[in-house]
């Protein structure tokens, strides 16, 4: 059983496990529970009517959250030349080819994204069992394969999340931050479960969102009323 503090069970208490909140309501109780002396992330659960070991039941993808994530992300690139200059200029953090593999593969990963341009990718699949595990393999499908390295480093650092269905059929996904407005915090979270359910797959059956529930990263989950959810 997790240990929870005196001030986490008295926060609990505030909030009825069992209602469903309407979205702004939701985040309002949530921002009023985030009392850490730390500025917490806002996080969002979606629990799908999915099953993830299935391929026709996968949902991944990346969104920009328009109000940004509130966080410092941290951009690698795998490329050359003319390249390599153009991902230092847009800000990425770290830049190499054979250089930085061997950093990788010496179990130094100074980056949370990681963006390959397309002739890297031999040498980048070196990194496979590194990279993955950490969902930080460069994919065409996410717009982390690219030659327009540049506009991806900018992507990633302004506000762009990858969002990936866990075995359970939950995502969870940060919106923001507790300092951000109320009106920033929902204008994240539509625009997250807004393409979650353009990502719907092809062998979803059933309700497709089943649950959506939002916390602050030391504060008690708080149900949001699917029903708000258009398409869901």
């Amino acid at each position: 059983m997790a240990f929870q503090s005196k001030k986490a069970k008295t926060l609990a208490q505030t909030i009825d496990r069992d209602k469903l909140h309407g979205v702004d309501e939701a985040i309002a109780l949530v921002k009023a529970n985030a009392t850490a002396k730390f500025d917490e992330t806002i996080e969002l659960a979606l629990n799908l009517g999915v099953d993830p070991r299935h391929a026709d039941q996968m949902v991944r993808g990346v969104v920009t959250l328009p109000k940004g994530t509130g966080k410092t992300v941290r951009v690698g690139v795998f490329a050359r030349g003319d390249k390599a200059e153009e991902a230092k200029a847009a800000g990425a953090d770290v830049v190499g080819a054979e250089d930085l593999l061997e950093i990788v593969q010496g179990g130094k990963i100074e980056f949370d994204r990681c963006i390959a341009t397309p002739d890297m990718m031999g040498l980048v699949g070196r990194l496979g069992k590194v990279l993955g595990p950490k969902g930080l393999m460069p994919n065409p499908k996410l717009g982390t394969v690219t030659p327009n390295v540049g506009e991806a480093v900018k992507a990633a650092k302004g506000g762009q999340v990858e969002y990936r269905v866990e075995k359970a059929g939950i995502i969870h996904s940060g919106i923001g931050k507790a300092s951000f407005p109320a009106e920033d915090l929902r204008a994240n979270f539509d625009a997250l479960v807004d393409a979650v359910i353009k990502s719907k797959p092809s062998g979803a059956k059933g309700k497709y969102v089943r649950k959506i529930a939002l916390s602050s990263s030391m504060g008690p989950g708080v149900k949001v009323d699917t029903a708000e959810v258009a398409a869901a």
